[in-house]
């Protein structure tokens, strides 16, 4: 079945979603990290900038912020240009702009994930390193840093879930993604249960296959760790 010949469009658009999911999760992990680290900071600013920029960014919605950066965004950028002398107006890449908007959202819910992670790992482990002669980057690297993944593997699981869906609202700024192309297959065929239900089926798909992912980097990453029991 290729949906009117309407297919490959979708699994074009279906890339270009994977590839703003993917782009926008690493910027987010960066962000989550900084994040992270900032609230667990002994410096007040630190923790004060961390903990605006988190009640923030979970308190708006998701589509005002895309809309805000995008539109606002160039606004910002244009009135910036011309006062400088630059005449020609200046388009903002929808692809950028979706993927800093998606990153910069879900930075925000990383950094929890992140901080409660670092929380758990025992502060008698980093000591322990220190008092081995190990340097606090080795510490970090060799024994803070691999037990905090594995304690935010559930926290990056649910989030990667959320944000590959909500890669979707990209599609109001013109951005050609999976969403997108279904809405134009359905709108010229007039069959939009048809289009819409192929483009919920691609997401199953994506996300079925990130479970499978995350359910074995988890096994990995749980060798060697005593289960306690009931």
């Amino acid at each position: 079945m290729n949906l009117h010949g309407f297919l490959p469009s979708l699994l074009e658009g279906s890339l270009l979603t994977l590839a703003v999911a993917l782009s926008s999760m690493a910027l987010a992990m960066l962000l989550g990290l900084l994040g992270a680290l900032a609230k667990l900071s002994r410096w007040r600013a630190a923790r004060l900038v961390a903990t605006v920029y988190t009640t923030v960014i979970r308190g708006v919605p998701d589509l005002l912020l895309m809309l805000l950066i995008f539109f606002g965004g160039q606004v910002l950028v244009n009135s910036i240009a011309l006062s400088l002398g630059h005449e020609d107006y200046i388009d903002i890449n929808p692809f950028v702009a979706g993927v800093l908007t998606i990153g910069f959202i879900f930075g925000a819910y990383l950094t929890e994930a992140f901080r409660g992670a670092f929380l758990a790992v025992p502060p008698g482990q980093r000591e322990a390193g220190l008092a081995y002669g190990m340097s606090a980057r080795q510490v970090a690297w060799r024994i803070t840093f691999p037990q905090m993944f594995r304690h935010a593997l559930p926290g990056l699981s649910n989030n990667w879930l959320v944000l590959i869906k909500s890669t979707a609202i990209v599609s109001v700024i013109g951005l050609h993604d999976l969403m997108t192309r279904g809405m134009q297959a359905a709108g010229s065929t007039r069959e939009p249960f048809v289009f819409y239900s192929a483009v919920a089926v691609i997401y199953l798909l994506f996300t079925t296959a990130s479970e499978l992912l995350f359910s074995h980097l988890n096994q990995r990453l749980s060798i060697g760790v005593r289960r306690q029991s009931l």
